[in-house]
């Protein structure tokens, strides 16, 4: 595990497919060869977390449902049967290296709200603290189409950057990013290195999957640009051996994404692994001169405002031709952030009739994307 050696928190995510068998249910085996990867890489000083899919497919199994979409209600009973399958399968397998592990439920608001974020972190904490391995899924028992991740790949990236994880592995059932989906191109070429996350590399993403997984590399993509704003290298890599983090170590094909170089604050790792926004800040090309060298937002440099926003909330900041360049934290209502948008912060009190902040985003609430992870906000040219 030397290759590996250097990171001392690392997550590890596994989807569906590769752990339940439609036909016969849980791979055991390959369960039990994960856990002896896990328990070297314990050995030789890593800590693990793992985000673990299979609640519903393990569930649709014990219960018999047919093989078919289904509909939400009978996700839920499966998520709700297959979990406690699911947690018993991981304990016993951990079980067997004298290892604890915990279970973990989460929803796309305790990642997204910062008081529930604050406290799924302080859990995952002490139970790493403690010698245990969380084992985290999605609360899929309880969320809805409107209020879930939708893929356990971007919540394994929210997870690694909310615990300052140095790596993450998504285990999938493709061995890298290739520069086309290969089972439809048999001339692609392997992407073994990505230094950042550009259109171009966005592109080669596919929309693959499997019947059991609601990812496929676009989510993974997705996954790596929340990971690598917030300084955690990212791995995609097969997982259909034995032993696939140990494979990894021993240099099988994997695709490897770089970390930003840049250092982030646990607050703006929050805001970074953002899932949405809640609105669009266009700003002129002094303040984009401002922001890129660590000023914060004054309202003189915007130029325009979309969306229904409150103050507190995360909206996107993009240039005049609707390009992303980063995101933050409001400090005013969408009405009033019209108002003063284009002002001089000392007319603020004149415009609105109280004394508001003379920021519209401060610099320690906002987060400027590197420039080759930026991109077209919906909605503009």
């Amino acid at each position: 595990m030397k290759r590996l050696a250097k990171y001392r928190r690392i997550v590890i995510k596994i989807g569906s497919a590769l752990l339940v068998d439609r036909q016969h249910g849980l791979k055991s085996d390959w369960l039990a060869s994960v856990a002896d990867d896990i328990a070297t890489l314990r050995t030789n000083g890593n800590e693990v977390l793992v985000v673990s899919s299979g609640a519903i497919a393990l569930g649709r199994s014990i219960l018999g449902l047919p093989p078919r979409a289904l509909k939400l209600e009978e996700s839920q009973a499966a998520a709700a049967c297959g979990q406690i399958a699911l947690a018993r399968a991981w304990s016993q397998a951990l079980g067997n290296h004298a290892i604890t592990s915990g279970q973990i439920l989460v929803t796309l608001g305790d990642t997204e709200e910062r008081r529930r974020y604050l406290n799924a972190r302080a859990t995952i904490n002490t139970l790493l603290k403690l010698g245990a391995v969380p084992v985290i899924n999605e609360n899929d028992t309880v969320a809805t189409t409107e209020i879930r991740y939708g893929d356990n790949d971007r919540l394994a990236a929210r997870v690694a950057t909310m615990t300052g994880s140095e790596l993450l592995i998504l285990l999938s059932d493709i061995d890298g990013l290739y520069s086309a989906p290969p089972a439809q191109n048999p001339d692609a070429r392997f992407i073994a290195h990505v230094e950042a996350i550009t259109p171009e590399i966005e592109a080669m993403a596919g929309a693959a999957g499997t019947e059991l997984s609601r990812g496929g590399m676009i989510t993974k993509i997705e996954a790596g640009k929340i990971a690598t704003a917030s300084g955690t290298a990212m791995i995609i890599a097969s997982g259909k051996k034995l032993n696939p983090v140990s494979a990894i170590a021993a240099g099988e094909a994997s695709t490897w994404f770089k970390p930003s170089g840049n250092p982030v604050t646990a607050r703006k790792r929050w805001i970074s692994g953002q899932l949405g926004e809640t609105g669009t800040v266009a700003v002129d090309d002094g303040a984009l001169k401002a922001l890129n060298s660590g000023k914060s937002l004054l309202p003189a440099g915007v130029v325009r405002v979309e969306g229904n926003f409150s103050r507190g909330d995360i909206v996107s900041v993009c240039d005049t031709s609707g390009t992303a360049i980063g995101r933050g934290i409001v400090a005013y209502d969408a009405s009033d952030a019209a108002r003063i948008a284009g002002c001089k912060s000392g007319r603020i009190t004149e415009i609105l009739g109280y004394d508001g902040r003379s920021e519209m985003i401060h610099r320690d609430d906002l987060v400027v994307f590197a420039s080759g992870a930026r991109e077209k906000v919906e909605g503009h040219a």
